[in-house]
């Protein structure tokens, strides 16, 4: 079976590369090829990555895998939630993170969780599996390794940020392993 993933994140495209079973053939968007950026006009982390798997299939009829994540803090009434990518107003998340730092400066309450929902089509059918992990923002940057807020955001019975973990590490917890995990679940009972 061939899917496509929707999207051109490295860091994504590897990281759920590296968790596919074998006899899956996962493919990118450049090898569709599909140059045009994908919709994102969704109000929720469900709506956004329905739209980009959906659009994959509606223009190309090709199986898609697409997700959205975003970190929903409680303190902030669950933002920056669907907008976690450009919630400074870019795609920059140096900037990102430190409004969010700016934001909860002040903040007794530091819940957050990572969400990822990922959205499976094959054969016109969508279905969609969800990735949450339990944490808490800090008031500075820890580590290096990463992307996003990763550096800010401290797991639940962890003593280290995503971005102070391993690869290995990050992967056996994240949001989005945790939904992969149930997309591979789905794809090996059919």
């Amino acid at each position: 079976m061939k899917i496509y993933l929707a999207s051109r994140n490295a860091h994504k495209i590897s990281e759920i590369k590296n968790a596919l079973p074998a006899d899956i053939t996962f493919l990118s968007l450049d090898d569709i090829p599909c140059e045009e950026e994908l919709p994102e006009t969704g109000e929720t982390i469900p709506e956004n990555s329905l739209q980009k798997a959906q659009y994959i299939w509606d223009n190309y009829q090709v199986n898609s895998l697409s997700d959205d994540s975003g970190l929903e803090i409680e303190a902030l009434g669950g933002k920056p939630g669907v907008h976690s990518a450009h919630y400074a107003g870019s795609r920059d998340f140096d900037q990102n993170m430190a409004k969010v730092l700016q934001e909860m400066a002040t903040a007794t309450n530091r819940k957050a969780v990572f969400k990822t929902v990922m959205t499976l089509i094959i054969a016109g059918e969508a279905h969609q599996f969800e990735g949450i992990v339990e944490g808490e923002i800090l008031h500075e940057k820890h580590g290096e390794k990463g992307f996003g807020y990763d550096p800010i955001f401290l797991p639940t019975g962890y003593d280290k940020t995503f971005a102070q973990m391993t690869t290995e590490e990050k992967n056996s917890i994240s949001h989005r392993s945790r939904a992969l995990a149930k997309v591979v679940a789905f794809l090996k009972s059919r």
